[in-house]
């Protein structure tokens, strides 16, 4: 190949600017052309495309979202978007595609690849819900910007004696609620996959009160329901000032953490290596610190599993 394209795609994560750069600066090295295809697979439709040069991606590695954007389209899910999307690469000559995004960004990945059109996955979304690798692009980052934030919230926990309820990020995987909370030392953690039942975190608030605790912190996970409405039955049932606490897309923001900058790197130096071999429909990733990868569509059909054996110890050390 001589000439490939990157784009980013879903929600944007910590650490997708340092793939991008690793994308254009690895191929570049090979002698490859390298064009970033702006917002997403409607970008790519539009033909919203231009070439890189080394100096497109300078200074880029320590910041946060997308320089190339990110957008969602309805029409690219049709074949009739896709074949326009391959038509526009066509007539820039490009034989190749990286898309740096989670699970919708996949399964547009894998048409493309189907159709004859070869394309690398590299998993990019702070909610670690992708099989395959261990970490996703943006995940210790979001971890780490939601430890922070507990940490002050304690601080006022402490001072005013009151039951906190954080809702964080997570609709259908609980990686990072159950991580923060193990991290942070929550009384109780509540995800999608396992969830904690209400009396059972009402029995442990009442425990922590009758031994002399002032203060308690949930962390729960968007896909179980509302914080705000968890902490009003809380305060109900346990009459226990409460405050509820929603972080958002504070989570998705921020200059990503060395950890992500170094993983986003090592992924996207592997799509280049993997699209010159003329590979194509496989997702990068790392297992036990090695760089591995795996077939799109096997990745898509895996269902993505928390580690239980954190939730257990979660739960052990918060009795």
């Amino acid at each position: 190949m001589k000439k490939i394209a990157v784009l980013t795609s879903g929600g944007d994560a910590p650490g997708m600017n340092a793939a991008v750069r690793a994308v254009v600066r690895k191929a570049m090295y090979h002698d490859v052309e390298v064009y970033g295809v702006y917002n997403g697979y409607e970008g790519l439709m539009e033909g919203n495309i231009k070439k890189m040069e080394l100096g497109s991606v300078g200074d880029i590695i320590q910041r946060g979202g997308t320089i190339l954007y990110s957008a969602r389209s309805e029409e690219f899910k049709t074949d009739d978007g896709q074949y326009k999307a391959i038509e526009q690469m066509k007539e820039f000559g490009i034989e190749g595609l990286i898309v740096i995004g989670g699970d919708g960004s996949f399964r547009g990945a894998a048409k493309l690849t189907e159709k004859g059109f070869p394309c690398i996955g590299v998993p990019g979304t702070i909610d670690n819900d992708i099989p395959g690798t261990d970490y996703t692009i943006g995940f210790d980052t979001a971890l780490n910007t939601i430890v922070n934030a507990v940490d002050k919230i304690r601080d006022t926990a402490t001072s005013h004696e009151r039951t906190y309820v954080i809702e964080v990020m997570g609709r259908d995987a609980g990686d990072l609620a159950l991580w923060a909370g193990l991290a942070n030392g929550a009384e109780s953690v509540i995800i999608p996959e396992q969830t904690e039942s209400f009396e059972s975190v009402v029995a442990k608030l009442k425990r922590g009160q009758e031994r002399g605790k002032k203060h308690s912190i949930i962390i729960l996970a968007e896909g179980v329901g509302s914080g705000v409405e968890y902490g009003k039955k809380i305060e109900e049932e346990t009459k226990m000032d409460t405050r509820v606490t929603v972080l958002g897309h504070i989570q998705r923001g921020g200059s990503p953490s060395g950890y992500d900058r170094v993983l986003a790197s090592r992924l996207g130096a592997k799509g280049v290596d993997l699209l010159l071999e003329n590979i194509g429909g496989k997702m990068v990733g790392v297992e036990n610190n090695m760089v591995v990868y795996s077939d799109i569509l096997e990745i898509l059909n895996t269902k993505h599993n928390v580690n239980m054996n954190m939730y257990k110890l979660a739960n052990q050390l918060s009795i």
